[in-house]
Order: C-alpha cells, then structure tokens, then sequence
C-alpha cells in the first residue's frame, strides 16, 4: 500500500488534504500527520514514505528544507509542496523536480497529481537537480512579513527577572515544564515552549536540531559527526555541547 506524510500547520487545510486524498487515492495511506518542518521530517526518516505533502512555510523547518533534507533520509520519496504563492513562483517547479498543489486545493489539480505520482516510480529529479530547485525557489519567494521575529525574552534566574536579547542566545532547550535559554552568561528558564518559540523565531538564525533543541546558527563553532551519523555541535561562547539526532544532520551538510 503506498503511503503518504502531510506536513501543514494549519489544522484545518491539513484535515482538508487528508479528506481530498482520501477522495482521490483510496489506496493511499496517511502514516503521519504533523504540524510543523520538524515532526515532518522525523516522520519522513521514520516511515519513509511514497509521497510527502509539504507546505513550503512552516514553523521551524520550511518545507524547502524539510524537503533538501528528506532527499537523504529517504531519497525515494516523492515531493510534493502544498504552496499559496503566485505563477511567478510556481514557474520554478515546472521543471518536474517535484510537483505542487495550489491553496485552496482544487480536487481535479489534486487528481492530476495523484496521476502523476501513480506514474513516476522514483523521484523524478536527482539530488543535485532537487538543490538547483530549492534554491531557486528561496530567491523567488520573500520571508513572510506577518510579523517580525521575537527580538528580546524575560526569563527567571532563581528570583530575578532578566531581559534576554534573543541575539545573544545560544540555544533553547526543553526541560519538564520549563525551556533553558543557554547564553554566554549562564542558564536562564521560560514556561514557553519549543512550539511556540519556533513561531516566534527568526527561521533564518534559529533551527531545530532535536526534538527539544533550538541553537542559534551564529553560537556554532563546528559540528562533528560520529559512525553511526549523529552530530554533536560545539559551541562558540559556551563550554557544553549539543547532540543532534540523526534525522536533522542533513541540515548541516555543508557546514
């Protein structure tokens, strides 16, 4: 039975996906459903999958790096990125790289590609085309202007309460009920989760590098990786290291 991960944040545009692929691919079966670049990228290198529905703008990991780093952690899964952008950015994934749905999906462009990916029985570019895409499709498409990235935190340090410019963070981690901010300063806690901080967050300085951790890219002095393929990150102004699960490596591929 060929299988299937939807990664979007939206519970309602995820719920309708899941009912319109039902429709249109009975035989498909969903394995995961998650709502952010993270959970769909661990889900990807769980179950790998036949087909991973990615929307391109998620919390944490876009779905453009969901999808760079998918293509090592199963390279026969087939791309397809659920987009609300513009023709001007559509052009770029007419080359057959992967394939696109347009929001609101419209139950006969969805038909059309369930006929498409029926018919292709492996990825129909290779890693080295799938990069050229993705970075295409990083110039074209400008970063939301929604709203801009947390710039500054309170945090609790025993009794006191200290203001936190995020810039000088070095990671969050999540610890029982509470997130660590590391800085070069010490250890402070917040009740705010990984979750939300990944809605907050600059996606460009902050990435996710295990379930529960978010470093700064500018903290990082170096990433070494062992035989079985984990990461460890050193950092810069910080005496600790930070594990990296197995499935996020790609992302530091070129570090």
């Amino acid at each position: 039975m060929p299988s299937a991960v939807i990664a979007e944040d939206e519970k309602l545009l995820r719920e309708e996906l899941a009912a319109l692929l039902a429709r249109a691919w009975p035989g498909l079966s969903i394995v995961a459903q998650c709502d952010d670049g993270a959970s769909a990228l661990e889900a990807i290198a769980e179950h790998r999958p036949d087909v991973a529905f990615l929307d391109i703008r998620m919390p944490g990991l876009s779905g453009m790096e969901v999808a760079a780093a998918a293509a090592e952690a199963s390279p026969a899964t087939q791309v397809v990125f659920v987009t609300a952008y513009d023709q001007y950015a559509i052009d770029a994934f007419n080359r057959g790289a992967v394939d696109y749905l347009l929001k609101p999906i419209a139950p006969e462009r969805l038909a059309a590609t369930v006929q498409r990916l029926k018919s292709r029985a492996a990825p129909a570019a290779g890693g080295a085309a799938l990069a050229a895409l993705l970075e295409d499709l990083r110039a074209r498409i400008a970063p939301s202007g929604d709203k801009a990235p947390l710039q500054w935190i309170t945090a609790s340090v025993g009794k006191e309460t200290r203001l936190i410019m995020v810039d000088d963070v070095a990671y969050f981690k999540a610890e029982d009920k509470y997130t660590v901010v590391a800085t070069a300063a010490g250890d402070a806690l917040i009740r705010k989760p990984i979750r939300e901080l990944l809605d907050q967050l600059d996606p460009a300085a902050f990435k996710q590098v295990h379930r529960s951790t978010l470093v700064n890219l500018k903290a990082i002095a170096g990433v070494t990786r062992d035989e079985a393929g984990r990461g460890t990150i050193r950092l810069r102004n910080r005496p600790d290291t930070l594990a990296v699960s197995l499935t996020f490596m790609p992302l530091f591929r070129n570090m």
